[in-house]
């Protein structure tokens, strides 16, 4: 590949979403809108869990911290793809870069913890339920949210280091924000050693979750299974699909996009399921945990001062 001048390469320009121009003006509106609603329907999240006393519990410990990491997900990403969709994207810069992929790094990865680490507390409160509180102290639940987060801090670091260490001869992203495989597209080196990397942390960090959420549901499984009644392996089963839902659709997306191989004909399909995990999967948090969580529903009535629901 020809290397031109790549010293004079500072700042990037997102293509975006060119294959739908005709249709940027729907997409907008329709961006916005589950923008605005992941926003204020995880703000309600953490909001009602702070202040009701009857969710001062692990899981909606977790949940809160899931709902923060998604919000400061979506500020990374979505405004400035959605100023690109009405025409006021400007470059950015290869600092401004590198900083959008560190933190878009880090809190996908946390979120991934943050998943793995519910379903730690899923299979204890089902398979142990007489010890939960004592397994599940503050201490431990503060231990499991900070290595989450600080995975994320580690790898995002090593990822950084690798990309942008790289010399750069073009500057057209083939994306609507800084993801690792177009920004490294635009590299005049060779990258292979690179997305060796990419591709063994990827899996390291979709894989090794995935696994233990894996593991988590088999023995919470098998052990509903063993509940004798009817009613009780409903419920039982009532506490997991919430998290289970979430799981399915993040990990699904994250696996779609990133262990697959590589292919220069996949760009849109590859943009429509950044999509998925980048609007409509933070969303996707605060539907699921309201509308199919009946403690969530009745601390919300009992917020708003209605009755909580029978």
């Amino acid at each position: 590949m020809k290397t031109e001048n790549y010293t004079g390469v500072r700042e990037f320009i997102f293509q975006g979403f060119t294959s739908f121009h005709e249709h940027k003006l729907t997409l907008f509106v329709v961006f916005l809108t589950l923008y605005l609603l992941t926003l204020s329907g995880n703000v309600i999240i953490v909001t009602i869990i702070s202040i009701d006393r009857h969710l001062h519990t692990p899981m909606y410990f977790f949940l809160t911290a899931l709902s923060t990491s998604e919000t400061l997900y979506t500020l990374v990403i979505v405004p400035r793809m959605l100023s690109s969709l009405v025409g006021l994207s400007q470059p950015i810069s290869l600092a401004g870069c590198a900083t959008q992929m560190f933190f878009f790094i880090t809190l996908a990865i946390n979120n991934c913890f943050l998943l793995t680490a519910m379903g730690y507390d899923r299979y204890v409160a089902i398979c142990n339920p007489l010890r939960y509180m004592i397994i599940m102290n503050k201490r431990v639940c503060a231990q499991l949210v900070w290595g989450a987060c600080s995975i994320g801090l580690f790898v995002a670091t090593i990822q950084i280091s690798s990309v942008f260490r790289l010399p750069f001869c073009y500057r057209k992203v083939a994306h609507y924000f800084c993801d690792i495989r177009p920004v490294m597209k635009l590299s005049c080196a060779n990258t292979t050693i690179h997305d060796i990397i990419n591709f063994l942390i990827s899996s390291l960090v979709i894989v090794v979750p995935m696994v233990l959420v894996f593991i988590s549901y088999v023995l919470i499984i098998s052990t509903i299974l063993k509940i004798a009644s009817a009613e009780g392996r409903k419920k039982a089963f009532a506490t997991c699909a919430s998290h289970l839902t979430v799981v399915i659709v993040h990990y699904g997306c994250a696996s779609i996009v990133y262990l697959k191989p590589k292919s220069e004909n996949m760009r849109d399909q590859d943009q429509l399921i950044s999509v998925t995990y980048t609007v409509f999967t933070p969303l996707l948090n605060p539907v699921v945990y309201t509308l199919r969580n009946k403690e969530v529903k009745d601390a919300l009535c009992r917020a708003t001062g209605k009755k909580p629901l029978a």
